[in-house]
């Protein structure tokens, strides 16, 4: 009984690193779309999200079924609660990926992106694709040190996408409105999705070491798109 417990738990262990794998190849198409104007290529992104979805939902009925037949206590119990946090943050990058998508599929034939800023926003897809890459190795590997020393990518992600509003604010570019809005809200995409990337790796030293210095919450975020939209159509300024 309790070898199925522990291959129960292989198992939701895979599919964690498949999540992984999949918001890494999501935000890489995406950002690929987003910048040939690639309409073919941004609807695969939004078409396989499904897929995410679907592990997520395996994932989370697998540790409910663990946690009702098994009963599991400590840190048997830590690790089925643990990777049903993860998995919600892994699928949330997944979604972030496709709301990138969305934006290159609006805008085609044209590239949301104007020449000036297409090295900067391939920089930003550059670092969500590595530090998902990173992501899925710690969960793998359980490495506390790499988890860690994850955000460190995510400060650079913080960096880029500051330049970019930056960028965004400057009086002396010409870009449209609607192009303004656009990386505005890509922008916040791609820092997101490092945040979230952060987040698992939290949960991964908490796993080991039963210490979890952070509670960061996402559910605000599609309520502040909104109000970025409103602002940049009210003439208003947005702010980070």
């Amino acid at each position: 009984m309790r070898d199925q417990f522990h291959e129960d738990l292989d198992t939701i262990s895979d599919q964690l690193v498949e999540l992984t794998r999949l918001a890494g190849s999501a935000i890489s198409r995406a950002t690929t779309a987003l910048l040939d104007a690639d309409v073919h290529l941004a609807e695969s992104v939004i078409e396989a999200d499904r897929k995410l979805d679907d592990i997520r939902i395996e994932l989370d009925e697998l540790s409910i079924d663990l946690l009702a037949r098994q009963q599991p206590v400590a840190t048997d119990l830590r690790i089925v609660v643990t990777a049903m946090h993860m998995s919600s943050d892994l699928e949330r990058m997944g979604d972030l990926a496709r709301h990138v998508a969305k934006v290159a599929r609006l805008r085609t034939p044209e590239s949301a992106v104007p020449p000036e800023l297409r090295s900067h926003i391939l920089q930003m897809g550059q670092v969500a694709e590595a530090i998902v890459a990173k992501c899925g190795s710690i969960i793998a590997s359980k490495d506390v040190a790499a988890a860690i020393a994850l955000e460190k990518d995510d400060d650079a992600m913080d960096d880029l996408h500051r330049e970019l509003f930056a960028a965004l604010l400057d009086e002396n570019t010409s870009w449209s409105r609607s192009s303004i809005l656009d990386l505005t809200l890509v922008g916040r995409y791609y820092e997101r999705f490092a945040d979230h990337a952060v987040s698992v790796a939290r949960r991964v030293v908490y796993l080991v070491t039963g210490e979890y210095d952070a509670d960061v919450s996402y559910d605000h975020e599609d309520a502040e798109d909104a109000d970025v939209i409103a602002t940049l159509e009210s003439g208003a300024t947005p702010s980070l």
